[in-house]
């Protein structure tokens, strides 16, 4: 059975949903809690994190602030959790998380504007034109949030395995249209898809654990896995780069290491 992603778009159907649907596979059912964990695990601090994922950074700080860690950060630790593949996951961030895994069913929830007004006005006790504004906001947040960590669009429906209209479906009805979803052939692991995963799993973990490094802030990295083995290249700081194959080696699961990294001087990083 595959790894499930529910991206609740439009609606506030989202985590109950993904609650049943795990429910029903006994699976494990994670959403905001990914957040905490990459924080912790990966030394990035919970309150900048939230901030950055609920709010969305303004184009202006996206030119000073560097979203690389916090993004991968949350790939590795979600790697992590779906590593024996029953997980259902309910977020903003998932789908993009994942990527190139055959056997990740990826859901996106929509609804018409009215029929999103009109939950959030029940649910927050709004006015028509607060609730309005409320999901205005959302959306905004929403497209700047995932264009700044991945350069995508949420509302490109080709990122997505299933879209399911929740204005006119119910939530029992959505459950069962993703559980047989799930039992398609197309979305079981494979020894490909269970290597894609592997690969993505351990490479993020290394990258993160590099950025995570405090000698090694202001290095600039790309890590690839393949099978255990790690590429790592990149720019770090003057006499560091035994530094980084020491602690790529040291990530379990890495059985080799191949580098190809230059360095600078430490004033290059911080300028006259």
């Amino acid at each position: 059975m595959p790894i499930i992603t529910i991206y609740q778009g439009a609606s506030g159907e989202g985590q109950e949903l993904a609650e049943t649907v795990a429910e029903a596979l006994g699976y494990r059912c994670v959403g905001r809690e990914v957040l905490v964990e990459a924080s912790r695990r990966y030394g990035i601090p919970d309150a900048k994190l939230n901030e950055i994922v609920e709010k969305g950074p303004h184009w202006w700080e996206r030119l000073l602030q560097d979203l690389r860690p916090y993004r991968i950060a949350l790939q590795a630790t979600l790697c992590e959790l779906a590593h024996d593949g029953k997980l259902v996951y309910h977020g903003h961030l998932g789908h993009e998380l994942l990527p190139g895994i055959g056997h990740v069913l990826k859901v996106l929830l929509t609804a018409p504007i009215e029929f999103r007004i009109e939950q959030i006005r029940a649910r927050q006790s709004l006015t028509d034109i607060a609730a309005r504004h409320y999901v205005e906001e959302i959306d905004k947040a929403r497209s700047r949030r995932l264009m700044a960590m991945f350069g995508t669009d949420w509302r490109d429906p080709n990122r997505y395995d299933l879209i399911l209209n929740m204005g006119k479906m119910r939530r029992e009805g959505a459950k069962r249209v993703i559980i047989e979803a799930a039992k398609l052939e197309e979305y079981q692991p494979t020894a490909a898809s269970d290597q894609a995963f592997n690969d993505v799993a351990l490479g993020s973990r290394v990258h993160a654990t590099l950025l995570a490094s405090p000698d090694l802030r202001g290095s600039a990295f790309e890590v690839h896995a393949q099978g255990g083995h790690i590429h790592v290249k990149g720019r770090v700081n003057q006499g560091l780069e035994e530094e980084v194959v020491k602690l790529v080696k040291n990530v379990p699961g890495v059985t080799n290491v191949t580098s190809d990294l230059y360095s600078v001087p430490p004033e290059a990083f911080f300028g006259p």
